[in-house]
């Protein structure tokens, strides 16, 4: 897309990495020009205006410069700060997750404003839920869709069958779900029972509200949970970080919880309870 020599754009923080002494190189993601890369001169000065626009997972209305190399960010202004994804650890790391995957499964300039909107649209779901589980899986799910990776979940990629209420079988190289008999002759499939099959349809129709009402037990979610990342690494090509990163924060929150129900005068009990890890 031609652009002028400085132009506007909304755009989220996915990620940065410092540059010299005061500077920053960003990786935005944009409605409109896609996931570029821009830098911001001066940004970890205590003086410069530009910093707090410019925190991971802020939102901002950007004027940028056109640059040799990168484009050179020269004023921001706050959309939406998400400030609880950047203070407290539990969404921070919620957050990640989804900012990780509009990473990397967006090539540089390219424009794909649904998938833009889904990731505005995740971040204040992450924001305002106090488990924000199914806010992560919604949007893994509609991303994938959004990318044009969107997984077959209702008929089997090997013998073109609709699938039975049974438990039936998950393939990300075939990119979707396998009946029983052809998920036994291929080695990369899993199982993929009833209950999780109905969750994965619900969030691919983009039903949110009746998602984020559903109470499903721990080895359900660990069961959608694996699904979704299966399904989105090999469209990556790559192993995923952030659910690293999530599983220990769980741990560490699991910790603190059981130390909670300790007397308060013995060292270590912690003073928050922690929401229910996923």
């Amino acid at each position: 897309m031609a652009r002028p020599h400085v132009y506007r754009t909304e755009a989220i923080v996915l990620r940065r990495f410092d540059l010299g002494e005061a500077d920053r190189i960003l990786t935005l993601a944009t409605p409109r020009y896609g996931k570029l890369r821009a830098l911001a001169k001066g940004v970890r000065r205590p003086t410069s205006r530009l910093a707090g626009h410019l925190e991971p997972f802020v939102r901002s209305a950007l004027l940028l410069a056109i640059g040799r190399e990168l484009d050179l960010v020269t004023q921001a202004q706050t959309l939406d700060a998400h400030r609880r994804a950047r203070e407290d650890l539990w969404w921070t790391a919620h957050a990640y997750c989804v900012v990780e995957v509009f990473d990397q499964l967006t090539a540089e300039r390219q424009e794909n404003e649904p998938l833009y909107d889904l990731l505005a649209q995740a971040l204040q779901h992450v924001e305002q839920e106090a488990d924000p589980f199914v806010a992560v899986r919604a949007f893994e799910v509609g991303a994938l869709s959004a990318s044009g990776y969107q997984p077959e979940l209702h008929r089997c990629l090997g013998c073109q069958e609709t699938l039975q209420p049974v438990v039936n079988a998950l393939s990300p190289p075939a990119g979707g779900t396998l009946c029983s008999r052809c998920g036994a002759r291929d080695e990369a499939s899993r199982p993929l029972t009833v209950n999780a099959l109905k969750v994965l349809r619900l969030l691919q129709r983009g039903d949110y509200a009746t998602a984020r009402r559903l109470r499903l037990a721990p080895p359900l979610r660990r069961e959608i949970e694996s699904a979704t990342a299966a399904l989105i690494q090999h469209v990556a090509q790559r192993k995923l970080q952030a659910p690293g990163f999530l599983a220990h924060v769980r741990q560490t929150e699991a910790l603190g919880a059981s130390e909670a129900l300790l007397p308060t005068s013995q060292p270590g009990a912690a003073h928050r309870q922690p929401p229910t890890a996923g």
